[in-house]
Formats: structure tokens, sequence, C-alpha cells
């Protein structure tokens, strides 16, 4: 019997998982997030040997796997769109924040 994948899969932000788990769930190779990890574009925690990752980055890798993919990217570029679509991500949740304050009354 083969094991099949979950269709739905819940990650917890404080759940830690192994880079073999990370590349299974991202559809990223294990080449590619090391690459990633010696670019800054992802932050594992522990010693070479025995890195692991906040589960919560998974689906931020899939949106990677998929530009890699799509745009036929190196990990060097990747890892800088990754950079700006994390720093577009944070204005977006900035600009609704400031929408919602003057929708109180700029309180």
């Amino acid at each position: 019997m083969t094991e099949q994948r979950p269709e739905v899969l819940w990650l917890h932000s404080e759940t830690r998982i192994t880079i073999v788990e990370l590349a299974q769930f991202s559809g990223l190779p294990e080449a590619v997030l090391r690459d990633l990890v010696d670019h800054g574009a992802l932050a594992p925690h522990g010693d070479d040997d025995d890195w692991t990752f906040a589960a919560d980055c998974v689906a931020r890798l899939r949106k990677a796997a998929r530009l890699r993919v799509d745009l036929e990217l190196d990990a060097a570029t990747l890892a800088l769109v990754l950079a700006y679509l994390e720093r577009i991500e944070r204005l977006e949740g900035e600009v609704r924040r400031l929408v919602a304050q003057a929708a109180r009354g700029g309180r």
C-alpha cells in the first residue's frame, strides 16, 4: 500500500519540521531550500546537521515553488522575489490597518 499525502495539512506556526518534510510539503528540492538558507530567504533553527523550520513557512515556499517553475528562477533570484513578496504583504497589512483606523475616525 502506498502512502498518500493529505489534501489538507494543518501547520501551526510553532510546529517545527525537518528539511526533508519541508521539501515534501513545499515542492522545492532540498538543494534549493539549502540555497534559500544561504541567501537569507529561509531561516532554519538548529545547526547544519539538524535544521528545523517553522511550519508556517510552507505556504510561502509553495508560492516560491510555483514561481520557480513558471518563471524559471534560480535560487538567488527566488530569494530576492520572496523578500519582495514579504515586503509587499507587510505593506498591505499596514495599509489595511491604516484604512481601518481612518474608518474608526482616526483614533
